[in-house]
């Protein structure tokens, strides 16, 4: 299992969160945290880039809804990019890609 590393930057619409590695059972809570101490403002987009994620279980999936939480209780928006193939069928499998907006990649994310 790869370790999950995030890297934050901002963007003219929020912040873009990279998630590197696995997001699974056990590193799921990291995300949580990091995302819990991300400060959003009504009207701002969270981008998160899963270019570099390896691997996503069930956990990260939650993870990834709990993001998305955060993110409407501050009013708002988020946006999934750079999706694997094998998340994005997981996501349309059960749903989510119809409350996930996702994009190729984080520059269209965080296009205004």
């Amino acid at each position: 299992m790869s370790p999950l590393k995030t890297i934050t930057r901002n963007a003219a619409t929020g912040p873009v969160l990279e998630i590197v590695g696995d997001l699974d059972y056990e590193h799921a809570d990291e995300l949580r945290t990091v995302v819990s101490g991300l400060t959003l403002r009504p009207g701002q987009r969270l981008v998160l880039d899963l270019a570099a994620m390896e691997f996503c279980d069930s956990s990260g999936i939650t993870a990834l809804l709990a993001a998305r939480n955060h993110a409407l209780a501050a009013q708002a928006d988020i946006a999934l990019a750079a999706v694997p193939a094998n998340t994005l069928r997981v996501l349309r499998y059960v749903g989510l890609d119809q409350i996930f907006t996702c994009h190729p990649d984080s520059e269209t994310a965080t296009a205004s």
